[in-house]
């Protein structure tokens, strides 16, 4: 249970932290957006990506989009998003509802810095009709991601 492992998370490592279910579907991000009365680039997307052997999960502002010479000249290849099956095997999330929290493998976390524009962002939490509130900076450190920068400023 995706959205479980979630709350799982939230309970163990951050429990003033509440995982938000809304009756309407947040699974893109302007239907989060409107869920939540926020703006679409404080939606906080979470991709699942692969370079090479490696895969990760990368969180970025929701508007944005992947600059792919910045991926390859930071990670030193072209990614490739993957298929659902895989996302929801790898992280056990569906898509729609993925995010860094609860996931079923180890992955690297890494988080855009288009999320420094807003004190608090919004990502999914395990489900397509869940979330969370959280600073951009307390999501980097209960996930122990890193900062990079490889989506389009523009």
């Amino acid at each position: 249970m995706s959205l479980q492992s979630v709350k799982d998370f939230f309970a163990t490592h951050a429990p003033d932290i509440q995982v938000i279910e809304t009756a309407q579907s947040s699974a893109t991000v302007p239907l989060a957006a409107q869920a939540h009365g926020v703006d679409p680039d404080q939606i906080a997307k979470t991709l699942c990506l692969r370079v090479g052997e490696v895969t990760m999960l990368v969180v970025a502002a929701g508007m944005k989009r992947l600059d792919n010479k910045k991926f390859k000249a930071r990670f030193g290849g072209k990614p490739r998003m993957l298929e659902p099956e895989e996302v929801v095997a790898l992280t056990s999330h569906p898509v729609g509802g993925v995010c860094p929290f609860g996931v079923a493998t180890h992955l690297p976390v890494f988080c855009d810095v288009s999320l420094q524009a807003y004190d608090v962002v919004v990502p999914a939490a395990g489900a397509a009709n869940s979330a969370v509130r959280i600073a951009p900076q307390r999501m980097l450190d209960l996930t122990n991601a890193e900062w990079i920068d490889v989506f389009q400023s523009a």
